[in-house]
């Protein structure tokens, strides 16, 4: 746990009762605060009296008769748009301060201990539309085959008030959502990773220009030593303008994997499979990610990019990267190789359920045995047409079968319902060559709580499977 610093005899609220809450609480106690704490569900409110937590309805004026000298709220929860959450707008409306958990993460990291280190610790933040987690995950990956002490959190696995107090010469690497760098008082990351901007979380930010507004936090407040930018958006091109003095300003290492930056001091790109790394003009490194199983496919490879440069910014060698990237297993639900049966590749991307999700999948593989259907959202699968091509058969299942079904039109599919009967006739039909594809481009709601149970039924169906 990393204590909040500069607390002591102040009363803190906290709302929102989850992981990082409850996560947040403790160290807010550990500090020296008294904690009162809020949340909307009364199952949550319950267990949290069992744990010995002292509530208050933040939602109404009685509970702010007493001193209350910050708000925490968790990132869930709304504080601007579409509306304030009654809790958070009865602070905005006494002028009491509103943080969350990054903020109080970042005022507290440094501790007076570091001083008889000889590398100070530092923390790395991801974040973007695409790819955060398993640009996260991958640079973790990365510093701990490095042999580098790191630690991984934020947005992916621990709550960051639950990291341990760093070791001398760590890196903290941290994924890091919209709804986190909205909000966060402090931002002071070493190393700042802008992966790529597309259309989310709209209701929560007023429009794009404030989900933009949100992620450039991080940059223009967070003051990084360095910035790696993906620059295939117009936003990423801006950003990386306004971190730099000049397109030779190295502090900003540009990212594509669109096309060759030329005239930049430092840029990784890839393009063909290939990563490059160019300082100056000159190509200093090139790794072949063809041959790379944990990251197939172009997104996958901006990934790599990203994680390459940020890598390589606190010190690590070209060499030392590659051989992580052989050993990186990719995320669960992501893009996933579980197997290969007689020459047949069985992928799980459970996590794509939206068209933008799977429609990178679809482009990451050939010869594809297309397992795809849920909770359908609007407009079905028509804007995947252009990939339709690369299917060798899909195989519906799920509450939007039949509608994809005439989506897909002269492409050979079959409607079958379920998860079981899709990796039946996939296995059953399927030649050296093919790809057996997971990638639904829907919700899962309709036959699964939530995508991870998806993928993880997929994945031990394949595991039955007669090799």
């Amino acid at each position: 746990m990393i204590p909040v610093t500069a607390v002591e005899n102040q009363t803190i609220a906290v709302l929102g009762l989850g992981r990082s809450g409850r996560a947040t609480a403790a160290a807010l106690r550990e500090g020296g605060a008294t904690v009162i704490a809020w949340d909307d569900s009364a199952e949550t409110r319950a267990q949290a009296e069992t744990e010995g937590w002292t509530l208050a309805d933040l939602t109404r004026d009685k509970a702010w008769e007493q001193r209350i000298d910050a708000l925490i709220t968790s990132p869930g929860i709304p504080h601007l748009y579409p509306a304030p959450h009654p809790a958070i707008a009865q602070a905005l409306a006494r002028g009491v301060p509103v943080d969350n958990d990054i903020g109080l993460f970042f005022r507290s990291f440094a501790t007076q201990g570091w001083e008889s280190f000889d590398t100070p610790p530092r923390v790395i933040c991801v974040t973007g539309s695409n790819g955060k987690s398993t640009t996260t995950a991958l640079i973790h990956h990365i510093l701990d085959a490095a042999g580098r002490p790191t630690q991984m959190g934020g947005n992916i696995g621990t709550g960051v008030l639950s990291l341990e107090p760093p070791a001398d010469g760590e890196v903290v690497v941290l994924e890091l959502s919209s709804y986190q760098t909205d909000l966060a008082r402090a931002l002071t990351p070493d190393v700042a990773v802008f992966t790529n901007l597309s259309p989310d979380h709209m209701d929560r930010h007023g429009g794009m220009g404030g989900y933009f507004a949100a992620k450039r936090r991080l940059f223009a407040e967070g003051g990084p030593d360095r910035c790696v930018i993906g620059v295939d958006e117009p936003e990423g091109r801006y950003l990386a303008n306004q971190m730099g003095q000049g397109p030779l300003d190295d502090r900003v290492i540009r990212v594509s994997v669109e096309g060759k930056l030329d005239g930049f001091g430092w840029s990784v790109t890839a393009r063909k499979g290939f990563l490059a790394e160019w300082r100056k003009g000159r190509q200093v490194a090139s790794i072949d990610l063809r041959g790379v199983t944990g990251l197939p496919g172009a997104h996958n490879h901006q990934n790599a990019c990203a994680a390459y440069a940020a890598c390589r910014a606190v010190g690590l060698g070209p060499r030392e990267i590659e051989a992580a990237f052989a050993s990186f297993a990719g995320l669960p639900h992501r893009s996933q190789t579980i197997a290969e049966i007689g020459g047949v590749r069985w992928v799980n991307d459970s996590k794509a359920t939206n068209v933008d999700a799977a429609e990178k999948a679809l482009l990451a593989f050939d010869n594809i045995r297309w397992i795809a259907g849920g909770l359908g959202k609007e407009g079905g699968i028509a804007a995947l047409t252009p990939q339709f091509g690369r299917v060798t058969k899909a195989y519906l299942i799920g509450h939007s079968a039949r509608d994809f079904a005439l989506q897909l039109g002269a492409t050979p599919h079959e409607v079958v319902e379920t998860m079981e009967a899709a990796v039946a006739r996939a296995h059953a039909e399927a030649q050296p060559g093919d790809t057996v594809l997971l990638a639904p481009a829907c919700a899962s709601f309709d036959q699964y709580p939530n995508f991870e149970k998806r993928g993880e039924h997929f994945a031990a169906l394949v595991a039955a499977l007669p090799r």
